[in-house]
């Protein structure tokens, strides 16, 4: 009778015990199957010089809309030049949806990739573009309409200094820094970006920089021509901001 009542008891244990694996794979299989799906919007073809709407809306599961995406990111490039690739951070709409306007000044197939961790997961869909048109001239990076858009919108007040750019050779790292003030205040979270034209070469090099100090942007870069180049401080923010400054400089052997 002992023997029988000690073996019901570990028969009941062990029914128990399977009972609570099964929930528990079952759950875990519930949230295996759940994850980020990220639509993403483009368009297939543009034109140099025109906004193009970059857009993705991110759900969780099923339908559940994800208004809180911790990173929501466009990274592009023209699949010519694949090492030169640009990253831009997408607006989220708090709706479940993320955006951001880009304009292409060369024409060509573009590849972006839509970066995107939420809910502690990471997908990142991919699409690519073709941008119809003539190359824009490095000191037109506007349209007639764009131009007075920008006139519009100049703010007075807003100035970008170039630390002095002296002593630059050949294939040596330098780190390019500019400051930016509004009414002699550092103005920050910006977007800057240099671009880099070298004489004689056709191909312009675009660098992000960082925002290392209050309204302090750096970029490292290395020349690899000797020469008289070019470069155009290009700003940006979100309040619509757009402003541009040019620089010549000497690259030594």
């Amino acid at each position: 009778m002992k023997k029988s009542y000690i073996l019901i008891t570990l028969l009941a244990l062990l029914l128990a015990a399977c009972s609570s694996q099964a929930e528990d794979d079952e759950q875990h299989e519930d949230e295996e199957v759940k994850g980020i799906q990220v639509d993403f919007a483009l368009p297939e073809e543009g034109e140099v010089g025109e906004s193009v709407l970059l857009q993705t809306t991110v759900t969780y599961g099923e339908d559940e809309l994800v208004t809180d995406a911790e990173e929501m990111t466009f990274e592009y490039w023209n699949v010519e030049d694949e090492d030169n690739t640009v990253h831009v951070d997408a607006t989220n709409h708090e709706d479940g949806t993320y955006s951001t306007e880009v304009t292409f000044e060369e024409p060509g197939t573009y590849e972006i990739y839509a970066h995107t961790t939420a809910r502690g997961l990471h997908s990142m869909p991919k699409k690519s573009i073709i941008i119809n048109g003539e190359e824009m001239e490095h000191h037109d990076h506007e349209s007639h309409e764009d131009t007075e858009e920008h006139e519009h919108e100049h703010q007075h007040g807003f100035d970008i200094k170039l630390n002095p750019l002296e002593g630059i050779t050949v294939n040596q790292e330098e780190d390019i820094t500019v400051e930016l003030t509004m009414d002699e205040e550092p103005y920050e979270n910006a977007r800057v970006r240099y671009e880099i034209i070298l004489e004689n070469n056709e191909k312009h090099d675009w660098v992000e920089t960082e925002e290392v100090d209050s309204g302090k942007y750096v970029a490292s870069y290395s020349f690899k021509e000797a020469g008289q180049a070019e470069m155009i401080v290009h700003v940006t923010d979100d309040t619509g901001l757009h402003e541009h400054e040019e620089y010549d400089f000497e690259i030594e052997e």
